[in-house]
């Protein structure tokens, strides 16, 4: 980058004159520096969300679900719960939970809050 010239109007205001290269590089710049903030601000209220106990899945648990998981399991392999510890955790029999993993059966609202309990995540995102 050359050295800038500085031009001083009648009414004694400063302009700069640079190379059109240097002004383009310079909005650029800019440009991804807004870019950048605006993705820190939707990771920040996406963060707060998801603190403040929001119905916003993880991303991970969304590309589960989308790989053909269901939520239930994509939520107990997010948190790197097995089914054996999470029976444990919650006093569900093993192959209750295979069958509400795999769509076979629906859980009450108690089961529900059992394992959204011992997953530490709303209920909202198992029912």
């Amino acid at each position: 980058m050359r050295s800038p010239q500085i031009i001083r109007t009648p009414d004694g205001e400063e302009l700069v004159v640079l190379p059109r290269a240097d002004y383009e590089a310079l909005v650029e710049r800019a440009d991804h520096e807004a870019e950048d903030a605006e993705d820190v601000a939707i990771y920040d209220a996406r963060k707060a969300e998801l603190a403040a106990g929001g119905g916003i899945l993880p991303p991970q648990v969304s590309a589960a679900i989308l790989r053909g998981d269901s939520r239930l399991k994509a939520i107990r392999n997010w948190r790197g719960e097995t089914q054996l510890h999470l029976t444990f955790k919650t006093g569900i029999a093993q192959g209750y939970l295979s069958d509400l993993e795999n769509g076979r059966r629906r859980g009450t609202s108690d089961t529900i809050a059992k394992l959204a309990q011992a997953l530490n995540v709303p209920a909202e995102w198992l029912s």
